[in-house]
């Protein structure tokens, strides 16, 4: 008997392990307790909180229990990417074992394609309108309820193709959401909510500058105030930056700066050209400002969240970051008098105020509890975003720091419940125009640019910067040759972007968008190549 017993142990193990290292979630399930799925870029801090005062809310509104059972692969891109992949295999299931149908090449590109028309006729579709159709009278899903947190870019595009649905929030309450309603479908050019109901603005964030003040103070340098600030030679190898092809986040924070340079290009435009011609060189100038401050960086993280970690802990002395992140690690870090080696601003009339949303999914298995957490969120759960921990109906252990949508939050009455009294994003919001038409549609295309431009080719363009630095402490100015030659831009001009980059990068042609990173990426090497050697030359 005594020889069995490791084959029995073995055996719980096996039986009992899957059990006891099941998530939350499930257990659950298995209890009978209700729950609601929300895939999620927030951080733990935020599920904490959420988590426990929505558990708290329903059952002092029903009188039952649930859980929330948090799903969190990675980044907004990364939770976009993921319901991508897992509504295409759900359909692809429906579409052949339900329906009976045969899969081909115009059914997968056609299912999720926002861009479809779809007429009156259902008998006149082609393949990929029929398949489109399909999936929008489905109930396909993929075993979770709520999109919960990330930019209005991602929602919007889930929304699109059709996996966020109608939650009927929006309908139920249109007294606070509509023109001249406390809630407009848009601030500074930015939208607040979709009009279909398939996703609704929850808290409003801009994007800015953190900074370690004791960094700051042994390098002899000011707060940067502005996104031209981090484009200082003095900078060099000491900023932290995110990767936009992985954080949808640090690429929108990108677009604020490309929209500054384009406004302030518009608004200087003393030589008379046309706008779209002032809008195009306000790109290339964007560009030019964005080598440098890649440049200067010292990595391009894949997680927005890091960056301003890595300023706290003195890994890097500044970093461009949504203005939470910021807020946030400076609470983390606030002395017993108030104050805090982390600072954080909002860039000076280069950002806008945008939303994190939250959107019903298609197919959600627990549509009750879905629709509560939803109205859990756009109404006790506001108070969560910004006030203080501790105070009534804040958060209990972490101060969010971040900014509820709606405009009852921010009168005289609730100042001091506030972390952030004297934050007022609706008026904020004035100093600054989002215009979507110059550079939304290229939202894909501005991140790819960057990657090939600053992050592929970053060791040839810190040498090219250290050399161009280095010429400028000998002879006071930037040779001009090599200067010319490390701000060519040209293959990545406006023009490109929209038309041959953003093709290619909207084709299907996987091998296509391949060869054009690796073309773009050899052209920027070759130029910071030839601008480092013209300036070791002093030419």
């Amino acid at each position: 008997m005594s020889r069995l017993w490791p084959l029995i142990l073995a055996l719980a193990v096996v039986i009992v392990g899957p059990i006891v290292l099941r998530p939350k979630g499930d257990a659950a399930a298995l209890s009978g307790e209700r729950r609601v799925i929300v895939i999620s870029p927030h951080n733990e801090a935020i599920r904490s909180e959420f988590g426990r005062a929505f558990r708290e809310w329903y059952r002092a509104s029903t009188g039952k229990t649930v859980t929330v059972d948090w799903r969190t692969p990675g980044g907004t891109s990364e939770v976009s990417r993921y319901l991508a992949g897992a509504y295409f295999d759900a359909f692809r299931q429906h579409w052949t074992r339900t329906l009976g149908r045969e899969w081909n090449a115009e059914v997968e590109g056609g299912y999720a394609n926002a861009k479809l028309v779809l007429g009156d006729a259902p008998e006149k579709d082609t393949p990929a309108q029929a398949a489109h159709r399909a999936f929008l009278a489905s109930q396909v899903g993929v075993g979770i309820d709520v999109f919960f947190g990330g930019g209005s870019y991602d929602f919007i595009k889930a929304a699109g193709q059709g996996l966020l649905v109608d939650s009927g929030y929006l309908d139920a309450h249109r007294d606070l959401f509509g023109k001249d309603k406390p809630i407009p479908p848009f601030v500074g050019g930015e939208p607040y909510f979709d009009e279909k109901g398939r996703w609704l603005g929850t808290t409003i964030g801009a994007f800015g500058i953190a900074c370690n003040r004791d960094q700051l103070a042994r390098l002899g340098l000011p707060a940067p105030r502005r996104w031209a600030d981090l484009a200082d030679p003095r900078y060099f190898r000491i900023l932290a930056l995110a990767n936009p092809t992985q954080s949808s986040s640090a690429n929108k924070a990108f677009e604020m700066l490309i929209q500054q340079q384009m406004n302030e290009t518009v608004a200087e435009n003393a030589a008379g050209k046309t706008e779209d011609a002032a809008v195009a060189e306000g790109w290339q100038r964007a560009m030019r400002l964005l080598q440098r401050i890649g440049a200067n960086a010292r990595y391009f993280t894949d997680s927005s969240s890091k960056i301003a970690l890595d300023v706290e802990a003195g890994e890097a002395t500044a970093g461009m970051t949504i203005d939470f992140y910021g807020r946030f690690q400076s609470e983390s870090v606030r002395r017993a008098d108030g104050s805090s080696r982390i600072g954080y601003t909002n860039a000076e009339g280069g950002t806008s105020f945008g939303v994190d949303p939250i959107g019903l999914l298609r197919g959600a298995p627990h549509p009750e509890e879905a629709h509560a957490f939803i109205q859990f969120v756009m109404t006790d759960g506001q108070k969560l975003w910004g006030q203080k921990a501790g105070t009534p109906g804040g958060p209990r252990q972490h101060a969010l720091r971040r900014l509820p949508i709606l405009p009852s939050l921010y009168t005289a009455e609730m100042r001091d419940l506030r972390s952030d009294p004297d934050v007022f994003p609706y008026e904020e919001a004035k100093h600054f125009t989002y215009i979507p038409a110059r550079s939304a549609r290229l939202f894909d295309v501005f991140a790819f640019v960057i990657r090939v431009m600053c992050i592929d080719t970053h060791d040839e363009l810190t040498t090219a910067w250290r050399e161009l630095i280095a010429a400028r402490e000998r002879t006071g100015s930037f040779p001009a040759e090599a200067l010319a030659a490390f701000e060519d831009v040209s293959a990545a001009s406006y023009e490109q972007a929209k038309g041959d980059i953003a093709k290619t990068l909207g084709s299907a042609d996987k091998i296509g968008q391949v060869r054009l990173a690796k073309t773009l990426a050899e052209t920027f090497a070759k130029n910071y190549r030839r601008a480092a050697d013209l300036a070791r030359a002093g030419k």
